[in-house]
């Protein structure tokens, strides 16, 4: 017997703040345009590097608004959850974009090292203070809404990215014009390379965590187990499995033992409520399947998971 409650598949975490993420490409795409040409004029290494990984980003913002939008589409016989994990596709597609242009930035600088070009500061501080600035303005249209999708948590990380790697060419700058070491550009280069690594990791490995189908964090299973097992009637749990097809929708399904006293149609009705209540509100698990089974069957299951 299984029941299933709250079946939507509505707007995705990512959908909800679709605005955000054109507020933020625009700017991000405006600021592209100015750091490419002061990098151009100026002969900057970093401030070029600055604008490869804000037009990464921006590549990263275009791909999760499109994958909010193929998300909506409605579910299928074939794809019966519909299209909600395109913004984990999204995600993953974001964070091999970042490892690659920091690979660039990171071969380009140490070229630069042995090289240094001429540089004219003024233009590549001017273009370095406007970028920090579109940055900060990007990181507070995103700040509210980053904690519930990947790829919100991806462009938020990015733009913060892009905000440290405008200090970085800010203070190459002005090591320049002070001092009239050219090394600062590539330096500050490496450095931009060196932050875009990590967030890029992080951000693939809650990836692949969310499509090898673990469980959500902060979720343990033996937590579940007893949960369930604390409600009234439940001999034993096994067969648990709860995982995530999106940002903010994961799933959980297990095989609920209960007493042969209660398993008929008013008793077992009662307890699948009881069920999804607890798992709910403690677990923030809204879709939940639950196969109920008489404690004089269990012998017949076969246990092949927790």
């Amino acid at each position: 017997m299984g029941h299933d409650h709250n079946h939507s598949h509505g707007i995705t975490a990512t959908g909800k703040h679709r605005k955000r993420l054109i507020a933020v490409l625009g700017i991000t795409l405006a600021v592209v345009l100015i750091q490419v040409a002061g990098a151009v004029v100026s002969g900057s290494l970093a401030l070029l590097a600055d604008a490869g990984h804000m037009l990464s980003d921006a590549a990263g913002v275009f791909i999760a608004l499109m994958a909010a939008w193929v998300a909506t589409r409605p579910p299928s016989e074939q794809r019966t959850y519909g299209y909600q994990r395109a913004e984990v596709l999204a995600a993953l597609a974001n964070a091999l974009i970042l490892i690659v242009i920091s690979v660039v930035i990171l071969i380009e600088a140490i070229r630069r090292f042995a090289e240094s070009p001429e540089i004219h500061t003024d233009t590549m501080l001017y273009a370095a203070i406007l970028g920090a600035a579109a940055n900060l303005v990007s990181l507070l249209i995103l700040r509210g809404a980053q904690k519930e999708s990947l790829n919100l948590r991806g462009a938020y990380l990015e733009v913060l990215g892009d905000l440290l790697g405008s200090f970085a060419v800010i203070a190459a700058a002005v090591i320049i014009m002070a001092t009239g070491f050219q090394a600062a550009d590539p330096i500050a280069s490496v450095l931009i390379s060196l932050m875009i690594l990590p967030r890029a990791w992080h951000l693939l490995r809650d990836v692949v965590d969310v499509l090898l189908e673990a469980s959500p964090k902060g979720v343990e299973v033996s937590m579940i187990r007893e949960h369930i097992l604390s409600v009234h009637g439940v001999v034993d749990v096994h067969d648990i499995h709860i995982w995530t097809i999106t940002s903010g929708v994961p799933v959980f399904s297990a095989h609920v033992v209960v007493e042969d006293s209660i398993f008929n149609a008013t008793s077992t009705d009662r307890l699948l409520d009881q069920l999804t209540t607890c798992l709910g509100s403690h677990f923030d698990t809204d879709h939940c399947t639950f196969q109920l089974e008489p404690a004089s069957h269990s012998e017949h299951e076969t246990h092949q998971h927790a």
